[in-house]
């Protein structure tokens, strides 16, 4: 077993995980500490050391809000450790390895989490890179920053690193990219044979990491989970970046509400201050995110990635079933109809037609949709033609959680799926679940490894077969019961989804 890694600033020694045919290496540094004259600054090279680094534990996540002390849905699914270490000096990633000598090649997989791009960190229990590991992938989880700490710009930061103004947290994952890049081969992985992935404000960033200009080649397939989000009634998304100029104004009001006249002033204070005065300013303020800095991020990723100016990947996409229902807010329908009009103009009469427009809540709420689901299949017929020939799939996770809660398919349930990690879960979670967790992760890993998902599962026996998108045989549909496909849209989701190509 690869327990002992020479990687480009030194030794690390690695631990076993709970199967000692896969090795755990966590809290390796790829960057330098982003503390003092780093704070707000791209990330720079980590430093060599001497002797061997026992990489056997996380390293602290980054700053924000303490995890596991509000009471709140996730703090029982997963923010479970209030004591959890946190500091600034959080540049670090992990490693799972199941090669035995570092010239085996095998394909590697890079995670970002999700959060908001306010929340989250590596050592989320759902992340345990073990079960993927086992099936000859190489798991690298990449650590960044986060909220004020990752996404704040201001004019001061602008003038001094024009070339890096802003995005600190997305240049963090790109750093965790190219330090992949450069080391993997040394834990038994294939540096040509990265899978980038994430889920929710980690999707989006996988999709930031796809349509930035420098990024082509770095990595050959991707997967966003729940991350292609835009409203088919609003045109609005929440991957679409900030204008820099809004972003430095926003910026500059922060540093006020500091107390703070200067970036070195700013630079001065400490973090958890920061962190607490962030949390306040954010009451009444947006929180800040990616910003369109003109270098790393160039615009709206999804509207790049449809007009082929995005890196040329095989691309996975999908979304739970209850996450993110947008609608129609109308008194009564006559104010349903006036909406229709504003929203379909002349194709609105088509849209009242249809029974799903008229679904309510009985509180002025009408015409629910999954906006991530409308989004990805928008995204994918609109890239028709545009983006390379690359395969494209689409996932529906229609699994309700069990529990007292009767949670649903929520947001980010998918998780322990995927990386089929259920017994770590709170959740009374039965032989089907597990079924069906072990054939996600399957897939997954065939997906990592050449881009189709297809193939056998553990057991010899073939995976119910995954096509390609297409408008008439969308992708597949998890279930507690099995795995069926997802067909042709309905007349009412085909007008949200080609309301949505239009906003793209």
């Amino acid at each position: 077993m690869l327990r002992r890694v020479r990687t480009e600033n030194g030794w690390v020694r690695g631990i076993e995980a709970a199967d000692p045919r896969v090795t755990a290496f966590k809290g390796i540094p790829f960057a330098a500490p982003p503390t003092g004259q780093n704070r707000w600054r791209a990330p720079q090279p980590a430093e060599d050391w001497d002797g061997e680094r026992e990489c056997f534990r996380f390293a602290p996540i980054s700053v924000q809000d303490t995890p596991g002390v509000g009471g709140g849905f996730y703090d029982r699914e997963w923010h479970v450790d209030p004591e959890i270490g946190m500091s600034e000096d959080c540049l670090y990633l992990n490693v799972w390895t199941n090669a035995k000598s570092a010239d085996e090649r095998l394909p590697v997989l890079v995670w970002f989490f999700g959060g908001g791009y306010q929340w989250g960190y590596t050592a989320e229990m759902e992340f345990d890179g073990e079960r993927i590991a086992r099936r000859g992938i190489v798991v690298v989880t990449v650590n960044y920053r986060l909220n004020v700490f990752g996404y704040l710009a201001h004019p001061e930061l602008t003038a001094e690193a024009p070339g890096a103004p802003a995005n600190f947290g997305s240049l963090d994952q790109r750093a965790g990219i190219l330090w992949t890049r450069r080391n993997i081969a040394a834990f038994g992985g294939d540096p040509d044979n990265i899978t980038i992935a994430g889920q929710s404000a980690g999707g989006g960033s996988v999709l930031s990491q796809m349509a930035a200009p420098q990024n082509r080649g770095l990595f050959r397939r991707a997967i966003v989970e729940s991350g292609m989000i835009r409203s088919p009634y609003a045109g609005s998304s929440f991957s679409h970046p900030a204008s820099l100029c809004d972003a430095e104004r926003l910026g500059a009001e922060f540093f006020a509400f500091l107390g703070a006249r200067t970036l070195a002033e700013a630079r001065a204070l400490d973090a958890l201050y920061i962190r607490d005065k962030y949390a306040e300013f954010a009451s009444s303020h947006p929180r800040f995110a990616t910003v369109c800095d003109g270098v790393f991020n160039v615009g709206d990723p999804l509207s790049l990635y449809c007009s082929g100016r995005c890196a040329e990947v095989d691309l996975m996409a999908g979304s739970t079933a209850d996450e993110f229902h947008v609608f129609i807010r109308a008194d009564g329908e006559e104010g349903l109809a006036a909406e229709a009009r504003r929203i379909f103009g002349a194709d609105a009469d088509r849209f009242l037609a249809t029974a799903e427009a008229h679904i309510t809540d009985g509180h002025g709420r009408y015409a629910f949709a999954n906006e991530i689901e409308c989004t990805a299949r928008a995204i994918f017929e609109r890239a028709d033609g545009q983006c390379s020939p690359s395969r494209r799939y689409l996932y529906r996770f229609d699994v309700p959680m069990p529990g007292d809660d009767s949670p649903g398919s929520f947001h980010s349930s998918d998780l322990w799926f995927f990386f089929e990690t259920l017994a770590k879960c709170h959740r009374p979670f039965t032989g089907k679940y597990y079924d069906l967790a072990r054939r996600m992760c399957t897939y997954w890993c065939n997906f990592i490894r050449s881009g189709d998902p297809n193939g056998t599962d553990i057991d010899g026996e073939p995976l119910p077969r995954w096509e390609p998108y297409t408008k008439e045989l969308a992708g597949v549909r998890f279930t507690p019961d099995g795995i069926d496909t997802i067909g042709e849209c309905s007349d009412f989701e085909r007008m949200l989804v080609d309301r949505t190509k239009e906003t793209l």
